[in-house]
């Protein structure tokens, strides 16, 4: 398979430990008459080319999605950088330049999130851009410098930087933006502040629940 030009692939980040609530899958969890990976699946298939699963664990817990599941190529959970390094080197495996993060625990992104990345990551030789919303309920999140909230599960990655990124993991970093700063990264802002709602605790999972319902 080779993807289409300027297509990026999608990479659904689940590799978490939801450690908020209690151990297991975030995105198993039921939400309506599906679970919350089937609404993050059916927002970010339109948007993208091939799409694959982050996850570490016993694959067979997605056998019904029909994914292909990534686990991290860097051991001991180090968070979402391993994730985004596990789809960059599957993406190049199928000649992609980029791909597309979201994390598994967001049903509710925007559904034109790839476009506004690729529109803010335009003119760049390696395409790199993060998600932001306005400050607002969510003001306690990494804060980019121009105050906004950043999302940095839900960015436009370019895979030309997956060896520059698997060094950075080996020496030991592991936060997003440091990463992403480093190789002046853009932002793509997005105007609703609760677009990128994600499921923590068992009362967000009631909050989703009504929203999906709403």
């Amino acid at each position: 398979m080779t993807a289409p030009q300027g297509t990026p692939l999608g990479v659904i980040l689940a590799g978490g430990q939801a450690t908020r609530m209690g151990g297991g899958d975030k995105g198993l969890l039921a939400l309506g008459d599906a679970t919350i990976l089937d609404h993050v699946i059916a927002r970010l298939a339109p948007q993208a080319g091939a799409l694959a699963l982050n996850a570490n664990g016993d694959e067979a817990r997605f056998d019904r999605f029909g994914l292909p599941v990534l686990p991290d190529p860097v051991e001991d959970f180090p968070g979402p950088l391993a994730g985004v390094l596990a789809g960059l080197d599957w993406a190049a495996g199928h000649g992609a330049e980029t791909i597309v993060t979201v994390a598994a625990d967001t049903p509710f992104f925007p559904t034109d999130l790839v476009a506004r990345l690729q529109d803010a990551a335009e003119g760049m030789a390696n395409p790199l851009a993060l998600s932001t919303t306005p400050r607002g309920s969510e003001a306690t999140r990494s804060m980019s410098a121009g105050g906004q909230v950043r999302h940095p599960t839900f960015g436009l990655w370019p895979v030309a930087l997956r060896h520059d990124l698997r060094a950075a993991l080996d020496g030991g970093l592991r936060k997003v933006v440091l990463w992403t700063d480093a190789h002046d990264g853009r932002e793509a802002l997005f105007d609703d502040a609760g677009a990128f709602f994600n499921v923590n605790t068992p009362e967000d999972l009631t909050e989703a629940r009504r929203r999906a319902g709403a």
